[in-house]
């Protein structure tokens, strides 16, 4: 046996005993507070858009504290004014917020990227999808947990199936461990935790199958589009806040992604209810 092997192989898998302590940690709140709902379910997603704010503005504005205040906001506005006053409040008080970070964007003379301008909907426009979601009636329990499982299910078979069969690169210069054999086995997964899912609960499993499959590139585009934010200002981890995985967006950037197309979809399908328009075909 070559003497390179295990180690070889060992390197492969290092991060794996961090990175599902670290879930076995997170996922029981992350549940608790989805299945509770109300202020439980909003106040553990405005704590998620501070710590995304947080770490956005670290990379993209150098920790700027103006900066930091309107993506706080933005994400605030998506979770409190959607629960409270609906989607066309949230959505205008985010866009004045961007409308501020335009203007002072301006004043500092257009220092800084075309990054500098995404933040605040980054930050907010997935929240108003979270609360979309969860407070539309009795599904809404079930789009979220849908939504949590489907993106886990995705980052679960990509990982094993990245690193068993490897192969050709999915995006080499901006997420270089991404390989088309993870996509697959991502879209896989997804779409076998879906067929799942909708069999217990008595919902149309192949649409639902399909539907997540279609939502895994999604997910996979929104961890590729962190990537490319993080290698544009030479960072390799968002953060340090979850072991094993790096910073929050480093965790949640597929879900983030996820979570908007899905009530959006669901929005669209069934006339403002997005949950049911999500779940039921």
């Amino acid at each position: 046996m070559n003497d390179n092997t295990l180690p070889a192989a060992s390197g492969k898998w290092a991060d794996l005993a961090l990175r599902s302590a670290s879930a076995v940690v997170l996922m029981p709140i992350a549940l608790y507070c989805v299945w509770q709902g109300g202020i439980w379910f909003q106040m553990f997603i405005g704590a998620l858009a501070v710590l995304i704010a947080q770490e956005w503005v670290a990379i993209v504005h150098g920790g700027n504290a103006r900066a930091f205040a309107l993506h706080v906001l933005a994400g605030l506005a998506g979770v409190f004014v959607t629960a409270a006053e609906g989607l066309d409040a949230a959505s205008a008080a985010i866009l004045v917020v961007w409308l501020l970070s335009v203007l002072m964007w301006v004043l500092n003379a257009g220092q800084g990227t075309i990054w500098s301008l995404l933040g605040v909907f980054y930050v907010g426009l997935p929240m108003i999808g979270f609360v979309l979601l969860r407070e539309d009636g009795e599904l809404g329990l079930w789009a979220v947990l849908w939504c949590f499982a489907i993106v886990w299910a995705a980052d679960i078979f990509a990982y094993f199936s990245g690193r068993m069969i490897g192969g050709p690169k999915l995006a080499p210069r901006l997420s270089p461990k991404k390989t088309w054999a993870g996509l697959i086995g991502a879209m896989a997964g997804a779409a076998v935790v879906s067929g799942l899912i909708a069999k217990y609960v008595g919902l149309n499993a192949g649409a639902l199958m399909v539907l997540a499959a279609g939502l895994t590139v999604v997910e996979q585009a929104g961890d590729i589009f962190e990537s490319a934010m993080k290698r544009r200002y030479g960072v390799k981890d968002s953060g340090n806040f979850i072991p094993g995985h790096g910073g929050v967006l480093d965790r949640v950037d597929g879900l983030l992604a996820v979570i908007l197309a899905a009530a959006t979809i669901g929005f669209v399908h069934q006339a403002g209810d997005a949950a049911a328009g999500l779940l039921r075909w």
